[in-house]
């Protein structure tokens, strides 16, 4: 009889015990799916408050495109809006057979260009890297709105935390970057239909990093060239292109330094002269472009957007065959258009190039102007 109380006692006890171990796994449960909770909201607020950049200024998205490529390049450019508004990859895909990104950005310094070379050949190692040398006059950065537009849209790594470091400017903070809600938490009222259509996915606006524009507005009048006091080159923006050329050399890739065929702003022969200087001790190409104007083919009064300070569709196309003439003859690359995988997807990409084109030309024959494109694109 002592033996069943004994055994009835015990079973209680084990009763409890259960019962206790089963209130704190559902407690446990039910912190870790607050936590979840709570988490989910705040990456939910934190994707709804930073800018999309899916209409109007759209250059904030070109950073985080370029890891939705499925296709490898063997040619890619580096740089500010000398490149991503100046060469079209699809033009040298479709003439050439040559798979080329641009990986660029409005303002984009030099010690940015190094670190987000030193991000692509994490995943894959061009022929070829164009590196543009307008961004030489930048010696720091005076934008906080550039640098977000550039590293934000960066995967995380220790190249984006040095391109971070090298950028930030007076007052901003590393952890804003790491938690962009600490940046954009006052956007509330200026929330738009495409910030909520766009928290968690983004349509691609670029077309391998190139920034289509159908418009045309004449090159004008530009004012003289002002003299400075000195043409020398900022020492850190020489040196991170130095390493970004050294950083090639180590991987037996080929550099080629342009400047974009644009007078305007100026670009100073004093600087010329020393890109060139740099391009023979370094033993690279280097192509200025304002020197080949006529060679290229271009008309100024058609083939730029802006009165001369960028080109349109039709001068980037006809500046991606001059470029794509001389790879075809200087650099071993291989027609990808006899590669079934990557000319499939090279066939949706001129797809939705023809696609934009053609809606382009619709809105400027319609509106007499781009309604749904370009930096004053109605919402």
């Amino acid at each position: 009889m002592s033996e069943e109380i004994e055994a009835s006692k015990e079973n209680i006890r084990s009763g409890k015990a259960s019962s206790k171990s089963s209130r704190r796994a559902v407690a446990l449960v039910s912190i870790l799916l607050c936590l979840a909770l709570v988490i989910a909201l705040f990456i939910t607020v934190q994707n709804l408050l930073m800018p999309k950049y899916q209409r109007g200024v759209i250059e904030g998205s070109f950073s985080e495109e370029y890891y939705r490529e499925k296709v490898p390049h063997e040619v890619i450019f580096f740089g500010d809006c000398d490149v991503y508004e100046n060469y079209s990859p699809m033009e040298l895909y479709s003439k050439y057979g040559i798979s080329s990104y641009i990986r660029g950005n409005a303002e984009q310094y030099m010690w940015q260009t190094y670190y987000m070379l030193k991000d692509t050949l994490r995943t894959e190692t061009p022929k070829v890297v164009v590196i543009s040398v307008h961004g030489l006059q930048s010696g720091k950065a005076p934008k906080e709105a550039y640098n977000r537009m550039t590293l934000d849209g960066m995967q995380w790594t220790p190249d984006k935390v040095n391109a971070i470091r090298e950028s930030m400017t007076e007052g901003e903070t590393f952890l804003s970057y790491v938690f962009p809600i600490l940046r954009y938490h006052d956007r509330w009222s200026e929330l738009t239909a495409t910030d909520w259509n766009h928290v968690f996915s983004k349509d691609i606006v670029s077309h391998n990093g190139y920034y289509m524009r159908c418009d045309v507005m004449p090159q004008g009048e530009f004012p003289p060239a002002i003299p400075l006091m000195d043409y020398s080159f900022d020492e850190k923006s020489m040196d991170y292109l130095a390493k970004s050329v050294e950083l090639c050399k180590e991987r037996g890739i080929k550099v080629v330094l342009v400047h974009a065929p644009i007078i305007y702003p100026t670009w100073y022969d004093e600087w010329d002269s020393q890109v060139k200087d740099f391009a023979k001790e370094h033993d690279v190409t280097y192509f200025n472009y304002i020197e080949h104007i006529e060679d290229i083919g271009l008309d100024m009064s058609k083939d730029t957007y802006d009165a001369g300070m960028h080109l349109n569709i039709y001068g980037a196309e006809k500046l991606a065959d001059y470029l794509g003439e001389w790879l075809k003859s200087n650099a071993d690359l291989t027609d990808m258009r006899t590669d079934p995988a990557v000319s499939a997807v090279y066939e949706e990409k001129l797809k939705f190039y023809e696609f934009m084109k053609q809606d382009q030309l619709s809105e400027i024959e319609q509106y007499g102007q781009l309604v749904n494109y370009g930096a004053n694109a109605i919402e």
